[in-house]
């Protein structure tokens, strides 16, 4: 039985860029359809363009050679984390519906915010910095976008998204090969 500390040392040899790729595509879309739909015709894409991310990570895997679903029998407890931590975005949707009710203009916001979240555990597991800056940023455009482009919200904000997600893409690519780099080298006796 491995301890802990081992399964994060496994967990953080992986790439973690799947997931982000198809949030990227996914909120990419959603910001173009947003340049010709008007606002009121966008709160059905939005929720199924981000309730779609994780269908289209599975496809993506295929070419990225991650494995997002594994055997309960080769999970890591550090992919069950994982794998809980999209659940409990998926369940902020309860928050966003009851307030896109009220103004639909807020599903951006709320469903930008709110999913971002589950960056801030991937920080702790892997123990980098990326989730913290990815939702720390996040959080802080997309509130600022949505007071400053009122007309504009479905535009702003995926794009803004889009913007985050770039700057984590770089920054799990470059820790993904310092990890590597690090595995490769031989450790000098003593």
């Amino acid at each position: 039985m491995k301890t802990l500390e081992q399964y994060r040392e496994e967990f953080k040899q992986k790439k973690l860029m799947t997931m982000p790729l198809a949030g990227t595509i996914v909120w990419f879309i959603l910001g173009c359809m947003a340049l010709v739909l008007p606002q009121e015709k966008m709160v059905l894409p939005l929720y199924i363009g981000t309730g779609s991310i994780f269908y289209l990570a599975l496809f993506l895997s295929k070419f990225t050679g991650e494995k997002l679903l594994v055997k309960s029998a080769e999970m890591n407890p550090f992919d069950k984390l994982f794998l809980y931590t999209m659940v409990m975005s998926l369940f902020c949707f309860s928050m966003a519906i009851p307030f896109g009710l009220q103004d639909y203009t807020s599903l951006p916001m709320t469903i930008g915010i709110l999913t971002g979240l589950m960056w801030l555990p991937i920080s702790w597991t892997i123990q980098h910095n990326v989730g913290i800056v990815h939702t720390t940023l996040r959080t802080l455009l997309i509130v600022i976008a949505w007071f400053a482009f009122p007309e504009n919200r479905f535009v702003t904000i995926p794009f803004i998204i889009v913007f985050v997600y770039a700057i984590s893409l770089v920054q799990l690519y470059l820790r993904h090969k310092k990890v590597h780099a690090l595995l490769a080298t031989p450790v000098a006796n003593s």
